[in-house]
């Protein structure tokens, strides 16, 4: 193990409610810092230790992250709409607070630094043309421009002897201790379930997809590989390439029921690209092993398990509803 101590900011978030139990059970110590909007879905553990922090609070996520050789950067607000609510709040936690981890990650001679990006800072590209990590960023949201803003930060930063990477990935699916129903593959899939219809917004959009177990895996792998296959890159991380309208037929397809109708409405999310994760095969041997279909299967055995409690209203599925609700500043 290269590592021994893991430092997870967002680490009760959708992601990191499903990576942290597995870094636990590979016998890391790992550190959450997080706000806990969404609830504490962790379960205790004694290589688990838990601190309420805002990532915006230079002195605290340094103290915090004393003694960690690792550290992974999820924390974030991470949807576009939740930008419109308060563009300040999403400027300031997404870009000015990246300030704070490099500073916590020099301060604590952390060994390597793992970031969580997105495939989203490629913006629209033209149809057939597939986006490798060194095609130009076109980012058209402001939560796609502050991914790219803290990429372009780190790499101009002086960084000592702390090894970085930039993990990008599609938009996840699939479901976690902390679950979201607000992305495409999870949204489409609980209105298949709760009201027998899928509401499409355009359909035509190319939208890269990954199942949350590739994505753990990945992160996982991102603790275990040398420096010198990671450091200072850049990796795409992504299933198939889909348009909305075909996770659309997917769901269906897997949920089983041909009676479940399509709702077809415009929209103004124009976001279309497709990825292309050479590589993340070639150079770290990375294969996706659980797709998207188990991930919807997930989500359908989640539900009818009861785990999913009003699914298509909960804030706590939602990252802008929870916002309103909590008035985060």
């Amino acid at each position: 193990m290269n590592f021994k101590q893991v430092f997870i900011t967002g680490g009760a978030g959708y992601v990191g409610s499903a990576l942290v139990p597995k870094l636990l059970n590979k016998g890391y110590k790992v550190v959450v810092y997080d706000l806990y909007l969404y609830g504490d879905v962790l379960q205790p553990h004694h290589n688990l230790t838990q601190i309420k922090g805002d990532i915006r609070d230079k002195h605290t996520i340094i103290e915090s992250s004393q003694g960690c050789d690792a550290f992974i950067h999820l924390a974030c607000i991470s949807n576009d709409p939740s930008f419109d609510l308060n563009p300040a709040l999403g400027r300031s936690i997404n870009f000015e607070a990246f300030h704070n981890i490099i500073a916590a990650c020099k301060e604590n001679k952390v060994k390597r630094l793992i970031v969580a990006s997105s495939t989203s800072q490629y913006g629209i590209k033209p149809e057939g043309v597939e986006v490798t990590e060194d095609i130009e960023s076109e980012p058209i949201t402001d939560y796609a421009r502050y991914k790219l803003e803290c990429e372009n930060l780190l790499r101009s930063t002086d960084m000592g002897d702390t090894e970085y990477v930039f993990v990008r990935p599609a938009t996840l699916c699939g479901y976690a201790p902390r679950l979201r129903l607000d992305l495409s593959v999870n949204i489409l899939t609980i209105n298949a379930l709760v009201n027998n219809k899928i509401k499409i917004f355009g359909g035509e959009q190319m939208r890269p997809a990954l199942n949350m177990k590739d994505m753990i895996r990945f992160y996982e792998l991102m603790l275990e590989v040398p420096k010198e296959k990671i450091h200072q890159q850049a990796f795409n991380v992504a299933d198939k390439n889909m348009t909305i309208m075909e996770i659309a037929e997917m769901v269906k397809k897997v949920v089983g029921d041909d009676s479940i109708a399509f709702e077809v409405t415009p929209t103004d999310d124009k976001r279309s690209y497709r990825v292309n994760t050479d590589k993340m095969r070639k150079v770290l041997g990375f294969e996706i092993e659980h797709g998207i279909p188990e991930a919807i299967q997930s989500l359908i055995e989640a539900y009818k398990k009861g785990l999913i409690v009003d699914g298509l209203n909960n804030p706590f599925y939602y990252n802008i509803k929870r916002m309103k609700e909590v008035s985060l500043k």
